[in-house]
């Protein structure tokens, strides 16, 4: 095997070992456009060669702002890497001012953006970037140079031994990227990633993944910018996997079905909400067919690997699967085998529905600071255990301090946040990262995260409550599609619920409850009975001073735009509850 020591080995890797005639494919006006292997490294040589000629040099840093996973993502990644420069991506959902903020905090000399949008956003903040020379699109845009120009400029190869040189001259110890965490609190940290950092997670993890080498398709729709999608595309890589990127979150059923991936990532919210529109559709049906339905999700939630329920589970779970669970996979593409969850708490009901339905959804675990990957589930050999994130993946040392709190040590572990040596010094302690976040592991080996440090509270009674925990529950009621759960300092524990406005109207109407406005949903004395039902149920398995004694209804939704949520839709509590401190007040008599 070639050694693969920097990012820019995975796809020469792969043209040595699979040449795939579909590397990386991504829908143009209607039509699936794939690029080959050989085309792929062309192309991504054609743009080092560009930007050498734009005076480009090593460790100078080159930001890609993209609104949807697409092919150009990648052949500008290798292209800039490949130099010793740095790829910066930005969440394109960001306020215009962090924008402005990024880029000069990274010191980034290019832009390359997806579309009008980003480029409206960085051109409203161009003039407060000073470092900023140039910005290239994508899409065609008729106000904005683009990347075309960049390719053409690279056609002439007189300057590709330099490249060469320069490639080199890279080392795995290098810097590659500098990725802005979303943080819930405060500006974003560039946090700074080494080539071995992300290498050496790739193929850690690689390990965990049970695919066909060279004949898997995946669905790519998590955002490149966040380091879990991006590096599991360095695996897809190496592991000779064609990459669809879909078009977009609404086109993510579309897009399944034609393409019928085999593998795809995802992230707990959204698996909650095909789980949602499958129990819609099951509420939909009528007689024998209803009873079957919701025969075979009651079998489902009942799972457990490894035939741990006995024979005549067995059984019956094998008929779910022919009469009811085989119309879910083709409606999902019919292929899909292995789903890796990440970035937020999977619901145990969730790892056991879609395990039952054959999906192979696995929950693994991990941090933007640590590349991502820190473990992982695996379905073979016993690795798979409901309820905990897997085992630490090879070459990981995990240690709970006696505070309770996850440390790791290991080649994923970041180089230190960008210009920010304190912040660094925080978190990086005596060679292990505090990851913030409170676990343990079990007597085999698997680690189960119980809450975030910074997120659990004291009641003024001084019990200690985890948030997550009781959100997380809470979130199992089709009404709810949001929910922040309150009280540090406060004499028990209450919460501030988003409806599922969608699903509630709905209800409504089934209730000849006629309401025109959400402000005047969340008002109605039928619905606050209903929310006051579901708030009952998930209270019922929680100690006395954890229970949520009161809650207030939200009329908007909650959205990245309006900074209720982080770019992988984690809660920005302090925000959450500065927008909604009158009914805070309300609930505690302030």
């Amino acid at each position: 095997m070639t050694e693969i020591t920097r990012l820019f080995d995975f796809p020469y890797y792969q043209l040595k070992n699979f040449n795939l005639e579909k590397s990386l494919v991504t829908k143009v006006n209607g039509n699936w456009i794939a690029t080959s292997t050989q085309e792929y490294v062309d192309k991504a040589n054609a743009i080092s060669r560009a930007l050498l000629r734009m005076g480009v040099k090593t460790n100078d840093k080159i930001a890609v702002i993209s609104m949807t996973n697409r092919t150009e993502w990648n052949v500008m990644d290798i292209g800039i890497l490949q130099l010793g420069a740095q790829n910066v991506p930005i969440y394109p959902t960001i306020s215009e001012e962090d924008y402005a903020y990024v880029l000069n905090h990274s010191g980034s000399h290019y832009c390359f953006v997806s579309c009008e949008e980003v480029y409206n956003k960085v051109m409203s903040i161009k003039d407060q970037v000073p470092l900023l020379k140039e910005v290239y699109s994508f899409d065609e845009l008729s106000s904005c140079k683009n990347w075309s120009e960049v390719l053409d400029l690279g056609a002439d190869i007189s300057n590709q031994k330099e490249v060469e040189t320069l490639k080199n001259n890279v080392k795995a110890s290098d810097l590659a990227t500098l990725i802005y965490t979303s943080g819930t609190t405060g500006r974003p940290k560039g946090v700074m990633l080494s080539h071995e950092n992300l290498v050496s997670n790739a193929l850690e993890s690689s390990k965990r993944f049970p695919i066909v080498d060279g004949k898997t398709k995946s669905l790519s729709f998590l955002p490149l910018c966040h380091v879990y999608e991006r590096m599991l595309i360095y695996l897809y890589q190496f592991r000779g996997v064609t990459i669809y990127y879909a078009e977009s979150l609404d086109k993510i059923s579309e897009n399944l079905k034609e393409t019928g991936p085999n593998v795809m990532t995802a992230v707990p919210r959204l698996l909650e909400k095909v789980y949602d529109k499958i129990l819609a559709k099951g509420s939909e049906l009528t007689g024998i067919k209803k009873k079957l339905f919701f025969w075979a999700i009651d079998i489902g939630l009942a799972y457990e690997p490894y035939g741990k329920n006995g024979w005549w589970y067995e059984q019956k779970l094998a008929l779910a699967r022919k009469l009811i669970f085989s119309k879910w996979k083709e409606g999902l593409g019919g292929n899909l085998s292995l789903i890796a969850s990440g970035s937020a708490a999977l619901q145990p009901r969730l790892a056991r529905i879609f395990n039952a339905a054959e999906f192979g959804l696995m929950e693994g675990y991990g941090l933007t600071e640590t590349s991502p990957v820190i473990s992982v589930n695996d379905m073979r050999d016993g690795g798979f255990r409901i309820g905990t994130v897997g085992i630490p993946i090879d070459r990981t040392e995990v240690k709970i301090a006696e505070d309770g709190e996850i440390c790791i040590k290991g080649p994923q572990v970041m180089m230190g946040y960008y210009n920010d040596p304190e912040k660094t010094g925080e978190v990086l302690i005596d060679g292990y990262f505090h990851t913030g976040d409170i676990g343990e592991i079990d007597q085999d080996g698997f680690l189960k995260i119980t809450d975030r440090k910074k997120e659990m509270f004291k009641t003024s009674g001084g019990k200690y409550v985890a948030p997550q925990l009781l959100e997380n529950r809470f979130k199992q009621s089709r009404f709810i599609e949001q929910i922040m759960v309150v009280g540090e300092g406060e004499k028990m524990p209450a919460a501030i619920i988003q409806p599922d406005f969608e699903y509630l109207n709905e209800w409504a109407k089934q209730q000849n409850i006629t309401i025109p406005e959400n402000s005047d949903i969340v008002l109605n004395e039928k619905v606050l009975q209903q929310y006051q039902k579901e708030v009952d149920e998930a209270n019922e398995k929680f100690a006395k001073w954890e229970k949520v004694k009161q809650f207030r209804l939200t009329p908007d939704v909650w959205s990245i735009s309006d900074g209720h949520l982080t770019p992988t839709m984690k809660l920005r509590r302090k925000i959450v509850k500065e927008k909604y401190i009158e009914l805070y007040n309300d609930i505690y008599g302030y």
